[in-house]
């Protein structure tokens, strides 16, 4: 046992060398130990020049900033931007074009424009649909256009929903659908790691591989160096299973590795769809104690709308293609299935594009409550459009509540999080610390009729730089029990008030103002 411990204090340390290697900090690091070489080189030997060089930087620097302010980026990422500039404005200006105009980046844009664009015809017609839809459902057809027409997400009928409020349901369920499966099995994780969970999934795997069943498995990088050897995708192939690695982790710095692949996705036959935050390891059904008690939560589809789940995981399969194939698992309708009343729409949201549809749509969903919006999240690091939204609405009268960690996962998270409280308690809005330990689920649900599940976080990583994906819900029966679950949730959790929030030690208030400021870059 003090072996096995000592091994794992060992990986945990390796992770985190790894991870900051390869993460933006290096990048602002070394920027900053080169800025400061050159100042001293050229300050040292062009002393006598040094009011002129000073001034030029200065121009210089404004002239920059004037076009940063009139990008069509976020503006606390402007913000942020704009402070780092104006401290190092050599290398900041250089840091930023860096991160901005990657050319490997603008290749993977293309690249993923150009499977959407040739996919696009696997969407089904939604003329009509959509026109009942603005007769009968007013204040939901706006949405749907957004997400149908900007976005290319349809609307769906004849989808039922399963709510999962715990990781414990969600595995039990993927089990017992995968044992179904004829046809096809695609899992798209952000996280895999080995264990009781993993295990499970993979005894299923293997044997519906060997019955001829198509098993396809893709999961982030990152977990080349935090959860699995580089060389796991050999032994998946190896038991009959295709597998990928989203964007590995290699040794050299590269800005492609801030778009991860976030989302959550099991599909099987096209028939059955999973999504939410639950990833494919013991924590998540707490099998292992990580930050006490993991709460997570997913949903399950049946019928039409996992078609799109379905065309979200061949998108990605297919960006590293050759050959890129979708007739086999898009031509079948789904058959009539009970339970599907109201609408269901999954949708995705990308890094590589101008549309930030997850926070658009988390806004939509606050701006047109009336009368409440519970929230879970596992984290809260908010731009001044997010808390400009939840302050109005609680000011206007509608119940505001948010769950967080009781045991935040990530200590500058959990910091930010309460850089929060103050602004957002005194307008009104409810905030509730989950006291058992972590929250990991991403819900919203709204007045009774209106719903997301998802894998997206309120921060700067989900709304801008990751992949992700979440289901809406319209009228869906399931809604009833995502409103329990949050029922059955507050009464576990600790309510921070005004007082409490005015009442935070001047540490954790000063690291949040200062963690605030670099938060868009983290």
């Amino acid at each position: 046992m003090p072996e096995k411990e000592s091994a794992k204090r060992n990986t945990r340390s390796k992770r985190g060398f790894l991870s900051v290697l390869f993460g933006r900090g290096a990048v602002a690091a070394l920027m900053l130990l080169a800025q400061a070489a050159f100042l001293f080189v050229v300050f040292g030997r062009l002393e006598q020049y040094s009011v002129y060089l000073t001034g030029t930087v200065t121009v210089l620097t404004a002239l920059f900033l004037a076009y940063l302010l009139n990008t069509r980026s976020n503006p606390s990422v402007k913000l942020t931007w704009a402070v780092v500039i104006a401290v190092v404005p050599v290398f900041g200006v250089l840091l930023y074009l860096f991160i901005t105009f990657d050319v490997g980046h603008r290749a993977e844009q293309r690249l993923l424009q150009n499977i959407e664009a040739e996919s696009a015809c696997f969407m089904p017609e939604q003329a009509e649909l959509t026109a009942r839809l603005k007769r009968e459902e007013p204040d939901f057809a706006p949405l749907v256009r957004y997400l149908s027409q900007v976005n290319g997400y349809a609307v769906y009928e004849n989808t039922a929903v399963d709510y999962f409020p715990q990781g414990e349901d969600k595995y039990e369920a993927m089990l017992r659908q995968m044992e179904q499966a004829e046809k096809f099995i695609f899992l798209e994780y952000f996280i895999v790691e080995e264990g009781e969970m993993w295990d499970g999934v993979v005894d299923i795997l293997t044997r519906k591989a060997a019955q001829g069943v198509d098993v396809r498995v893709l999961y982030d990088g990152t977990c080349s160096i935090l959860r699995l050897p580089a060389s796991y995708p050999k032994k998946l192939r190896a038991l009959g299973i295709q597998c990928k690695v989203f964007a590995p982790i290699r040794p050299f710095i590269s800005t492609s590795y801030n778009n991860r692949d976030h989302r959550k996705i099991l599909v099987i036959d096209g028939k059955v769809g999973f999504t939410g935050g639950v990833n494919l390891a013991d924590e998540y059904i707490n099998r292992r104690e990580r930050f006490g008690h993991w709460k997570d939560a997913s949903v399950m589809l049946r019928g039409d709308a996992v078609r799109s789940l379905t065309l979200m995981f061949l998108r990605m399969w297919n960006a590293g293609a050759r050959e890129r194939v979708y007739e086999p698992y898009l031509i079948e309708p789904a058959a009539a299935v009970t339970g599907g009343q109201g609408f269901v729409i999954p949708y995705g949201d990308s890094p590589l594009d101008d549309e930030y549809t997850g926070e658009m749509v988390y806004l939509d969903m606050i701006a047109t409550a009336r009368d409440y919006v519970y929230i879970m999240t596992p984290y809260l690091i908010l731009d001044n459009e997010m808390v400009t939204a939840l302050c109005f609405a609680a000011r206007r009268g509608v119940d505001v509540r948010l769950i967080l960690p009781g045991i935040p996962d990530k200590k500058y998270a959990n910091l930010l999080a309460k850089s929060h409280y103050k602004v957002l308690t005194e307008a009104g809005v409810r905030i509730f610390e989950y006291a058992p330990g972590f929250v990991h689920s991403k819900v919203f649900v709204s007045d009774d009729t209106r719903a997301v599940v998802g894998t997206i976080n309120l921060d700067y990583r989900s709304l801008y730089l990751h992949f992700e994906c979440a289901v809406y819900l319209y009228k869906v029966p399931a809604i009833r029990d995502i409103l329990r679950d949050f029922a059955d949730t507050f009464p576990q959790c600790r309510e921070i008030t005004a007082r409490d929030a005015a009442s935070l030690p001047w540490s954790t208030r000063v690291l949040g103002w200062l963690l605030k400021l670099a938060a868009p870059l983290m």
